[in-house]
């Protein structure tokens, strides 16, 4: 497992920008699919976006073309960049990570270790 800390939350109005990062411990970073989930009030976890190991991308529809997910390995950082934020992204963020395996990114049962989250509250 890898310890995650996720930071860069908080409150924005409508149409704003967020940059949320993801730090792992560890020496095998590069090893790990990182994962960016979501959970707002009285919902289940979503997925959000993802970057495995490999470098290969994946984005929920929800925010696909308005946000951008990174990963710098030199800092065992992972980064998830959302522009044209609206009230229904609200929601506690959550990163996870996993070594790398081929199974399906979005179902968050895949991944081991989890960060605490970070509050995302978008104002109208």
């Amino acid at each position: 497992q890898v310890s995650l800390v996720e930071s860069g939350g908080g409150l924005v109005p409508a149409g704003g920008s967020l940059r949320l990062s993801c730090v792992a411990s560890g020496r095998t970073f590069r090893s790990y699919d990182i994962g960016w989930f979501r959970q707002a009030p009285g919902k289940e976890r979503e997925f959000v976006a993802s970057v495995r190991g490999g470098g290969e991308i994946q984005y929920a529809d929800s925010v696909k073309g308005r946000s951008t997910i990174s990963r710098d390995n030199s800092k065992s950082t992972v980064y998830l960049e959302m522009n044209s934020l609206q009230p229904a992204d609200t929601a506690v963020y959550y990163c996870a990570g996993r070594l790398k395996m081929l199974r399906s990114v979005s179902v968050p049962g895949w991944y081991d270790s989890w960060g605490q989250g970070t509050q995302v509250t978008v104002s109208s």
